[in-house]
Order: structure tokens, then sequence, then C-alpha cells
């Protein structure tokens, strides 16, 4: 996919990553990747948190929203964004829609189960001019990529190693042009534009 110009509504892979390239795993270790969107300091990581954050939509597949939708998941002044607690349009990639949604008064969650594409459609028209994340899972970016559906990917490297867990180039193969790369207290941050 041809990327297209700074704020004209691009399509954004974004991925938190151990250093050993999985975005999932098991215990603690899954919590200090995250560090640098949810307790760094520093001014690097505040400000690609900020532009995160600043999404017109975002798209999340079923298992990310049932972790934010969840008892432990989000909460008033902590959500999309971290601390931003920002609440753009959310669309959710499922086979089923949830029978209920906890964050329903707060948030607006549209159901796709027509898969990625359908998914990322209903998020353009949500966004208008503005950018789509596709926020995870790891499954669901990795599918856009490998579709070609991304026009952006950025990755925040955490100095995690977790030794085993979900993948997020699992079977892809594409050509980037590397746009950023901004280094943090908490995570290196990688933006490339997706050529092919």
């Amino acid at each position: 996919m041809v990327p297209v110009g700074l704020g004209m509504g691009r399509i954004i892979g974004d991925m938190t990553l151990s250093l050993d390239g999985f975005v999932s795993g098991e215990g603690a270790a899954v919590e200090t990747m995250h560090a640098w969107a949810l307790t760094s300091e520093d001014p690097v990581d505040a400000a690609v948190l900020a532009s995160v954050a600043a999404a017109g939509a975002v798209v999340m597949g079923r298992g990310t929203f049932d972790v934010v939708d969840g008892p432990d998941g989000w909460r008033p002044g902590h959500g999309y964004g971290a601390r931003h607690d920002t609440r753009p349009p959310f669309v959710v990639v499922t086979s089923s829609e949830p029978a209920l949604v906890r964050l329903t008064e707060t948030h607006r969650f549209s159901f796709v189960a027509e898969g990625p594409a359908a998914a990322l459609a209903t998020a353009r028209e949500a966004a208008d001019d503005g950018d789509v994340r596709v926020m995870g899972g790891g499954m669901l970016v990795g599918s856009c990529l490998g579709a070609g559906l991304l026009d952006v990917l950025q990755v925040h490297v955490a100095p995690v190693l977790l030794g085993h867990g979900t993948p997020l180039f699992e079977g892809s193969a594409h050509r980037l042009a590397r746009r950023r790369v901004e280094v943090g207290a908490e995570a290196v941050h990688l933006t490339y534009d997706v050529l092919s």
C-alpha cells in the first residue's frame, strides 16, 4: 500500500512489542512492556503517547475488547491513550457481538463481523480525516499488515524479553521505509511507512 501524507487519514498498526518480538505473554513482564504508556514520565514516551491518543478512530480485536471492557479494564481517567483517556470511536472485529458492554455509557463501540477490511472501512468513516489506529491484538495487526491494509506500522519496543507469546510478524514479508526512531526511557518507538 502506498502511504498517504501526514494528517490525511492513515491506517496505522500500533503495537507494543517485547525485544524478542512478542506482543503478549504471561505475568508481570507484559505490564512492564507497557510502562512507556502507563507510568513513564519521560518526555519522549509522553509525546509518542499523546500522538497515539489523538487517533480519529481505533480498531481492535475481540480479545482486546474483552480485556478493555472487562472488570480490570479501562476505568475513568485511564483508558485509550492510558492517562489521556481519549474517547474516539472504537470498532471491534468480532464473530459475535457481546451480550453486554460495560463501557457503553462512556465509549462508542461498533462491532463488525465481516473482517478487518470491513472494520477499517467503518473506522475510516467514523474518523473523518483523522488517522485510524489498529491497536490489537497482535493477530489483528499482523493480519492487517499481511493483507496490505496498513499505511504505517508503529512499534514500541520495550526492554523486556518474554521468551514466548504471540508474535507480531509471523508469516509477514513487507518492505518498510523508516519514518522515525524515537528513544524514550521505557521504549524505542519505531515508525515505518509500509511500502509493499
